[in-house]
Formats: structure tokens, C-alpha cells, sequence
């Protein structure tokens, strides 16, 4: 919950410049040393992805959806049975026992368009609070990761290559990546990951 899209993509390379000054004739003592940056990358689609408490928290919620889907089942087997009656001859459309059919038809339909428009926004503000527990979790455990071996900035990205790119909307995303170049260190996915996954395989042991 695909188009193609085609068009030109211009990819801009750019260097930066640093260029050093001398210090200013009769200024008093020597510049301070820029802070020096480290900084980190997260694949947080890889975290979604292979985080174990998201896993579970998705199932349950499918298993909510499956129930509801059931429920929805069976009412559209009472209005069907409705129809069949109605349909059978058994009364005249102008009788009272066919008019009532009548209401109970529409009276059910609308039964279970309420059912289904209600269960739809439950389910979706269910799902966003998994996304959001998810986040702030990996959130804080990327802060006590950064934290300790000191890095400055953590920024999200793609893992994935443009070579394994299939189809050429696939190639333009990864074409438009905002990080061109990283060095495999800089990846700090997989041991966040690994904290994650270990965080909650403890809570889950201590229940």
C-alpha cells in the first residue's frame, strides 16, 4: 500500500573546499580547533525489517485484522440470507413481512459499513503506534550507540546498491540517494540492531 516514472536524472557532484586562514595580524592566541565529526549511518528500513519486536507487534495486529475480517464475514452472510429470502417468493413485495426484510437488508448494511469504517481507523492508529514505539526505541538505543563511541551524526540511508537495482524506477531511486559514498564502519545498522533485538529478547525472557 507502481507507476514508472521516467525522466532525465541529473546527478551534481560536489567538493567541498576547505581552505585554511592565517591568523589576523595582533589577534591574541591561537584559533580554537574545529570539534572534529564522526559521523554514522542507518538503514532504518532494515531496522523495521528484521527488528523482532516489530515483527510480533505486526502479527498481532494481523491476527486483530483477521478476527474483524471474520466478524465482517458472518454479517455479510446474515444479509445474504436476507436477500435469499426476499427473493424466494415466499412474500409479496407489497406485504408487511417483505417490507421488513427490506429494513432489515438496509439496517444490516449499514451495520456493517460502521463496523468496518470503525475497525479501519482502529487498526490504522494501532499501526502508527507500532511504527512510533519502534522509532522512538531505535531512537534512543541510536543515541546511546552514538553516545558511546562518539559520533556526532547519525543520518538515515538506502544499504541497498544501485546494482541491485531491477526496474528503473528502483535505479533512479538509488541514483537519487543522498549518500553517495560511505565506508562499511559507517554503517551502524546491524549492531543497533543486534542491541535492539537483544533488549527485547530479555524483556520478553522476564515476562
Amino acid at each position: 500500500m507502481k507507476k514508472l516514472i521516467a525522466g532525465a536524472v541529473t546527478v551534481a557532484v560536489l567538493t567541498s573546499l576547505f581552505v585554511a586562514s592565517e591568523p589576523i595580524h595582533g589577534q591574541q592566541g591561537a584559533a580554537e580547533a574545529p570539534t572534529a565529526h564522526k559521523v554514522g549511518l542507518i538503514d532504518m528500513a532494515e531496522v523495521f525489517k528484521e527488528y523482532e519486536k516489530f515483527k510480533t507487534l505486526r502479527e498481532s495486529l494481523q491476527a486483530e485484522i483477521d478476527k474483524s475480517e471474520a466478524q465482517a464475514k458472518a454479517m455479510i452472510q446474515e444479509m445474504q440470507k436476507l436477500q435469499e429470502q426476499a427473493k424466494s417468493g415466499q412474500f409479496k413485495q407489497d406485504s408487511p413481512q417483505f417490507k421488513q426484510l427490506e429494513q432489515q437488508l438496509i439496517a444490516k448494511k449499514s451495520e456493517l459499513e460502521a463496523f468496518r469504517a470503525s475497525q479501519q481507523r482502529e487498526f490504522l492508529r494501532k499501526e502508527s503506534e507500532i511504527y512510533k514505539t519502534v522509532y522512538l526505541e531505535t531512537q534512543d538505543m541510536v543515541k546511546l550507540y552514538a553516545n558511546h563511541f562518539n559520533y556526532t551524526l547519525i543520518m538515515r540511508f538506502n544499504r541497498n546498491s544501485v546494482e541491485t537495482a531491477e526496474n528503473p524506477q528502483e535505479v533512479i531511486q538509488s541514483m537519487n540517494r543522498q549518500v553517495v559514498f560511505h565506508r562499511a564502519g559507517d554503517d551502524i545498522t546491524d549492531p543497533v540492531l543486534k542491541q535492539l533485538n537483544s533488549q527485547y529478547a530479555k524483556q520478553t525472557a522476564a515476562r
